[in-house]
């Protein structure tokens, strides 16, 4: 397993929303376990299947202390929200205020194809609902204020990493397509 380049804001895979998983095999698990190094090596909270450039609906979290995947999520989120700094691999070292739902259930599989059921609260509610958004082509920026949303765009425009030409890798996963 690797440690893969993580594609950052502007590239069109970030915006493209993800096909849900249908085949719970070897390239699969070897998917979560490339998302699992690149997230551990980033380091980072979340990273998304998109983000390495394979457009299918799976997720890594390493939330206090524990690390977790989710194949084909769902979400339940709590009426009660929760005001936090959020940032993302994809839009490296800034964070900004983010409101987010206090509370998330999601349901969806393990990479086995078993039912599987993660809830969380406070930063696990975040990096459930931060990677789901990925995965249906959504950035976190997008669900910022209006006028911490132009902050966030202004930064992005100002750091070193912006407008540098992508590093595109193609994926050592059969991805029959899907792979950006």
């Amino acid at each position: 397993m690797s440690v893969q380049p993580i594609r950052l804001f502007g590239d069109p895979v970030l915006r493209t929303p993800a096909t849900p998983v249908t085949d719970f095999d070897l390239e699969l698990r070897r998917l979560v376990q490339d998302l699992t190094d690149t997230m551990l090596d980033a380091p980072g909270a979340g990273l998304a299947a998109p983000q390495i450039g394979v457009g299918l609906r799976v997720f890594t979290w390493f939330v206090d202390g524990e690390v977790g995947h989710l194949v084909n999520p769902e979400l339940t989120l709590s009426e009660e929200s929760q005001d936090g700094e959020e940032g993302c691999l994809s839009i490296p070292d800034l964070t900004f205020d983010c409101r987010r739902a206090l509370r998330a259930v999601a349901r969806g599989f393990d990479m086995y194809g078993e039912p599987v059921t993660v809830e969380g609260s406070h930063l696990l509610a975040r990096a459930l609902q931060h990677e789901t958004d990925h995965l249906d082509g959504i950035l976190f920026v997008e669900r910022l204020d209006r006028e911490t949303r132009k902050q966030a765009m202004r930064a992005i425009r100002e750091a070193d990493w912006f407008g540098a030409p992508p590093t595109i890798k193609v994926s050592p996963h059969p991805t029959r397509g899907l792979g950006l």
